[in-house]
């Protein structure tokens, strides 16, 4: 029976050594306070980034049980542009005025 052993060394993932450096080059840029701070946000950012996920997927899935798909037709009535339309020239003029 031979057993297998998962190898310590990964090849391209940085060992003991540049580990260190990295956290000493970490605390050289942003300083020793700032760095739980940090850590803390990204974690809050990454939190909020699977919440929004997870909503998306679940209303991509009910719309795969229902079947109800809003389909957006670019020949739509109901869309208003909001937006007024201006050219070049009349913004030079109002701004010579």
């Amino acid at each position: 029976m031979v057993v297998e052993i998962a190898p310590l060394f990964i090849p391209g993932v940085p060992g003991g050594p540049e580990l260190l450096i990295i956290l000493f080059i970490a605390i050289l840029l942003f300083g020793a306070n700032k760095i739980p701070k940090l850590a803390r946000s990204t974690g809050e950012a990454m939190g909020e980034f699977q919440k929004g996920r997870e909503k998306v997927e679940t209303e991509l899935e009910e719309m795969r049980e229902t079947g109800e798909f809003d389909e957006l037709d670019e020949d739509d009535e109901d869309f208003v542009d909001t937006e007024p339309v201006t050219t070049d020239e009349e913004e030079t003029e109002t701004e010579t005025n």
